[in-house]
């Protein structure tokens, strides 16, 4: 059996972090996705995954690269294909658009699109009681961060 790379993944709140950095975002969702809401940050493409195997030579392999998409698995599958094809300093980001607009982060358009009427939820996607112990809280992750 042939070996497989697999693909690192990261949290939107150290995505944060690596796009202070200079990382490029690569986000995955198709252009009426994009159009309704973006993320906004200052370097980020869109390569919609329906034309990435065409396209995806545009995404330097000399930079930071975080794929993103809106639930994290488009941008997972165009993460495998670009490890695949030599890009070594590619990740995902988990969760995708939904968990980045969760915690209020930048955004160019209405959040509704992927948040809906959902009441404000914990770190880790679900209402958390007061008691329950956060993600947030608990010990750091494979990839350094303490929050998902």
């Amino acid at each position: 059996m042939e070996s497989q790379t697999l693909v690192k993944e990261i949290c939107p709140t150290t995505t944060q972090s690596w796009v202070k950095e200079g990382a490029l975002l690569v986000d995955v969702r198709e252009k009426d996705e994009v159009a309704q809401l973006s993320f906004d940050v200052p370097n980020i493409i869109n390569i919609p995954l329906s034309v990435f195997e065409e396209h995806f030579t545009e995404i330097p392999k000399d930079k930071n690269v975080v794929m993103v998409c809106k639930v994290g698995a488009r941008s997972l599958r165009a993460a495998g294909f670009l490890v695949n094809h030599g890009y070594d300093k590619v990740v995902n980001m988990k969760h995708g658009m939904v968990r980045w607009a969760q915690k209020g982060f930048p955004t160019k358009g209405d959040t509704s699109v992927v948040l809906g009427n959902a009441q404000d939820s914990g770190c880790c996607g679900t209402t958390a009681s007061p008691a329950a112990q956060s993600c947030c809280d608990s010990s750091p992750k494979s990839d350094g961060s303490k929050c998902c």
